[in-house]
């Protein structure tokens, strides 16, 4: 007999294995000696009132035997002899799309235009230490794609586009931590996270699929109005069944292609604005209502939305990829541009937290760049971009990484900092007055936001933060449009454009159920 039952304890009570045994078999009138197996199947916190609680969902086994906790097994077919599919970006959507190629009988080509997550931390070394941008192999290119140096977050709310369980489950089987079934917000961390991408690519290598670094298309291989394969920059043609694009919200040369191709894409809503830091303790404070969060409850998160007005338009205003106990990295892909995004590593002990605070981007905002057609967005990120790196660097007077920064307060009510505060940003920040940097339907709405946000955690706005800027990459400006029900790009046959940079994920789950779904379509229409 199985029973479910749910539980609310206090937060050593549900850290402690028998502590919470304990209380699974009272709550069933069980004795304390029953042989039965308790099993956690959800974990939340609730800080909502002045006492926390962790909400537990949970698994009781009774007289039976509770069945494997994966039902997923890794085992994958050799199709060193199948036909091939090209899979464009080695992130998460294209690394899952080629494991479900070869579940499905088709070889994987997988072409990556970064490095291997190993060779990856020199480049990030160089960012950090040296302000060196190495175009190819940064925070958003390489072997596991963005998320894998920034976090490493599988919360996803996109339950309908595929099997949450079954992504988890495979990152379990790849060296992820069992505890990611369980927790209402897993977490893998940027430490461990490149390690569950290595296995995953083993997987591919092992089944006699193909991933080359360092190796980025330049083309499309095209017949009419069908795709063929790819070029890389070498020349190299790369023919296959089909070509499935996951190539990020980054690679604005691909958006390039496709536009001066003919290849059609359209602009899409996306947002933009700074990073926000303070110290973890303080957040901590805000959110459990206690002095200090002792050694039970993790390093405490947030979620922060509101509407405000500006020049007669509404405008959303909320935090994005929120990173407790962790650290505000330099996520620029070209030399002269600035951009910041967040971590944390697994156990989230950094003394900072960050999150992004960003701003809905409108029409109105892209009107000056309507020239650039669909790639508007884009014009308008890197301009941003370039502008806060010539401003936080003084025009090359301080590196090229220097971030400009302002204390929250300050930015709020216009005054320069004359002190800003310790920062995880380890290449280092400059007092600018951030309504410089940020035009003004960002800053003047972030201004607005933070004081309702300062309402409803006080001590948010206050000097004892600051914000960062710019964080600009929260997801791409464009979408490349497919077939609702194919995934096939609606005008060029073949093509399935997947993942993030298409418009289709907005993280590692949602990204990675994306990449399966486009390799089911693959094959179903051409092996």
């Amino acid at each position: 007999m199985i029973q479910q039952i749910s539980l609310s304890l206090l937060p050593e009570q549900a850290n402690d294995d028998v502590a919470f045994r304990t209380e699974a078999l009272r709550h069933l009138r069980l004795p304390a000696d029953s042989p039965a197996v308790v099993r956690k199947r959800r974990q939340s916190i609730d800080a909502r009132g002045r006492q926390v609680r962790v909400h537990i969902d949970a698994d009781v086994f009774v007289g039976t035997t509770p069945p494997p906790l994966l039902s997923f097994q890794k085992q994958y077919p050799n199709v060193s002899q199948a036909r091939q599919a090209i899979v464009v970006g080695a992130g998460p959507a294209g690394l899952f799309a080629a494991l479900r190629l070869i579940e499905l009988g088709v070889k994987p080509i997988v072409l990556e235009r970064g490095s291997d997550v190993r060779t990856r931390r020199r480049d990030l070394a160089a960012i950090n230490k040296d302000h060196i941008v190495n175009p190819e192999s940064n925070y958003c290119f390489g072997e596991g794609g963005a998320g894998t140096y920034s976090d490493g977050k599988l919360y996803t709310r996109s339950t309908k586009r595929g099997d949450v369980r079954r992504i988890l489950e495979i990152l379990v089987a790849h060296g992820a931590t069992e505890q990611i079934l369980v927790d209402a917000h897993p977490h893998i961390g940027t430490n461990k996270l490149p390690n569950v991408v290595a296995d995953l690519r083993q997987s591919i290598l092992d089944a006699d699929g193909e991933i080359h670094f360092d190796t980025r298309v330049t083309d499309l291989l095209m017949a009419g109005d069908q795709v063929q394969g790819v070029v890389t920059s070498d020349g190299r043609e790369w023919p296959g069944l089909g070509v499935i694009l996951a190539t990020g919200h980054s690679a604005r040369d691909i958006f390039y292609l496709l536009h001066n191709k003919g290849v059609r894409i359209e602009a899409k809503p996306f947002a933009m604005g700074v990073r926000i830091e303070h110290q973890q303790a303080l957040i901590d404070q805000l959110q459990y209502h206690r002095s200090e969060r002792g050694d039970y409850l993790p390093a405490a998160s947030y979620s922060l939305v509101t509407q405000t007005r500006f020049n007669g338009v509404d405008r959303g205003v909320f935090s994005f990829c929120m990173c407790p106990g962790g650290f505000i990295v330099p996520a620029a892909t070209a030399p002269g541009e600035l951009v910041v995004n967040g971590m944390s590593p697994s156990r989230r002990d950094s003394r900072f937290a960050n999150s992004g605070l960003v701003v809905a981007i409108t029409d109105d905002d892209l009107k000056p760049y309507l020239d650039e057609g669909p790639l508007a967005g884009l014009a308008l990120q890197q301009e941003l971009e370039r502008w806060a790196c010539r401003l936080g660097s003084d025009n090359g007077k301080r590196p090229a990484q220097t971030a400009p920064a302002q204390r929250v307060a300050d930015f709020v009510s216009g005054r320069v900092s004359t002190e800003l505060l310790p920062t995880s940003y380890q290449p280092g920040l400059a007092s600018v007055d951030m309504s410089d940097v940020l035009p003004d339907h960002i800053a003047q709405p972030l201004k607005q936001g933070l004081r309702d946000f300062g309402r409803k955690m006080r001590g948010y706005l206050s000097n004892d933060g600051q914000v960062i800027g710019v964080e600009s990459r929260t997801s791409s400006p464009v979408r490349i449009p497919r077939h609702r029900d194919t995934c096939e790009h609606v005008e060029v046959s073949r093509l399935f454009p997947c993942g993030e940079g298409a418009g289709y994920a907005g993280g590692i789950v949602s990204a990675a159920m994306d990449g399966e779904r486009c390799a089911e379509e693959l094959v179903k229409l051409y092996k």
